[in-house]
């Protein structure tokens, strides 16, 4: 009798053991998302300020993060009008953790370059989001490590979102982040970025740099060009304070055909395409002030200013400013961004689209956006 329950009760322990083991190998799926809504009422439209603005459907997103022991995933697909790109992955990546401080990741993954994840506090980004310098995500593999002090990144892009694999076939301007786009295609890019983190609970720096080179292939000449970055940034926290500096520099050189201009490219997203200086210096600054409130479902209030200028590198180019003064408010999980976004030679804030990044427009005066943006994430 002694000997059925001791074998009884190993079976017992080997059957807990293995169904113990077996939920620890089961994969961990977390699925979230965001709805959000849009008003703005710009001053250089006649019809918005006739109507008193506009006020529409923004985005809908769906957000996956998935873990089976050490391989890890994370992707995050947005829907958008059609105008504005209509569907787009912003980023999807296979990666796998070899500790809790350094991992791999392949696929979409984001470009480490400058402040991450974000050089701005607003709605907006900064100036540095419209040449593509700030959030944005290419194909290839990262290797990235994170301590208490330490964070570096080391990257290979072989190219930006491809839809279509075409030899001759042009970027889609169905994308989220601003690529290199027209008769050129970003390639075979490195990237590097370095942080290193100081200072005790009360005060905290994070200063840090990032470099990038990489090819740009012409499809009409066959040619490659190149294309390199630098930055340099730091960030500051005390308290309820959050300050971000950045000096970054960029130079773009295609190998285009003999009459076609060398000093502006072709940048796109969210469906249409636009021209920008191929060489440039852009100055950045944000500052931020967090205060908590006991407001109904409001929690905190976080006001900010961020300013951007992007000092283009040819005399006869118009130079482009941007400046966003706002308050972000949140309430469990809706977000809402209320920003008042002032633009000069700017794209998205003003009268001309085509070449505000680029030659500039020809007002050459700041025009003003006023933008409410209300989300609930999930």
């Amino acid at each position: 009798m002694r000997y059925k329950e001791l074998v009884l009760l190993f079976l017992l322990a080997t059957s807990i053991a293995v169904n113990a083991q077996s939920e620890q190998e089961i994969p961990k799926v977390t699925v979230g998302g965001a709805l959000r809504f849009n008003y703005n009422y710009s001053d250089w439209k006649e019809g918005s300020k006739d109507r008193g603005g506009d006020f529409g459907f923004d985005v809908f997103r769906i957000d996956v993060d998935a873990a089976y022991k050490k391989i890890i995933l994370d992707a995050e697909y947005r829907f958008y009008s059609k105008s504005s790109g209509g569907g787009m992955l912003k980023s999807g990546w296979l990666g796998y953790a070899f500790t809790p401080q350094d991992e791999i990741q392949i696929g979409l993954t984001r470009v480490p370059f400058g402040i991450t994840p974000y050089n701005s506090h607003s709605y907006f980004f900064q100036i540095n989001y419209y040449v593509g310098l700030e959030d944005d995500s290419d194909m290839g593999i990262k290797y990235a490590h994170k301590d208490t002090k330490w964070e570096y990144s080391l990257a290979f892009f072989k190219n930006a979102e491809e839809l279509d694999f075409g030899s001759a076939s042009p970027v889609s301007d169905s994308r989220y982040a601003y690529d290199v786009a027209g008769s050129n295609k970003e390639n075979n890019q490195l990237n590097g970025q370095l942080y290193f983190s100081f200072g005790d609970q009360y005060i905290k720096h994070r200063l840090g740099m990032s470099a990038m080179v990489g090819g740009l292939y012409n499809i009409e000449t066959g040619r490659n060009g190149n294309h390199n970055a630098f930055a340099i940034h730091y960030e500051l926290n005390v308290k309820r304070w959050d300050l971000k500096l950045q000096l970054a520099s960029y130079e773009k050189n295609p190998k285009n055909k003999e009459d076609d201009p060398r000093d502006v490219v072709v940048m796109t997203a969210y469906g249409a395409p636009y021209a920008v200086a191929a060489k440039a210096n852009l100055y950045t600054a944000g500052l931020s002030y967090t205060l908590p409130v006991d407001m109904g479902p409001i929690s905190s209030l976080k006001f900010y200013n961020d300013f951007g200028w992007m000092d283009k590198r040819v005399k006869q180019f118009k130079d482009s400013f941007q400046n966003v003064t706002g308050c972000m408010i949140t309430a469990g999980g809706v977000y809402a961004y209320v920003d008042y976004a002032l633009g000069k030679n700017h794209a998205w804030l003003g009268p001309e689209w085509t070449n505000a990044f680029a030659y500039g427009g020809d007002s050459n005066s700041w025009h003003g956006r006023a933008n409410i943006n209300l989300g609930y994430y999930f």
